[in-house]
């Protein structure tokens, strides 16, 4: 069986990603849902919707890390 992959714009770059869940994908990256703040097609996901919310072919996925400092 051939995997399916979406293609979708990923902090401006063309990314090929398994269908699934906005928290599916950040668990792909290994990135922590904590650590950012996801912008899907010009609008945040809140936290609480991560789960929730499908990625679908074609879209434009900002993800913006926290930084730390002083």
């Amino acid at each position: 069986m051939e995997d399916k992959t979406l293609m979708v714009q990923l902090n401006g770059e063309a990314r090929a990603v398994a269908p699934g869940s906005v928290s599916d994908l950040l668990r792909s990256l290994e990135i922590d849902p904590r650590t950012v703040v996801v912008e899907l097609n010009r609008a945040i996901v809140r936290r609480t919707a991560l789960e929730s919310t499908s990625i679908k072919e074609g879209d434009e996925i900002e993800l913006v890390h926290f930084v730390g400092g002083g």
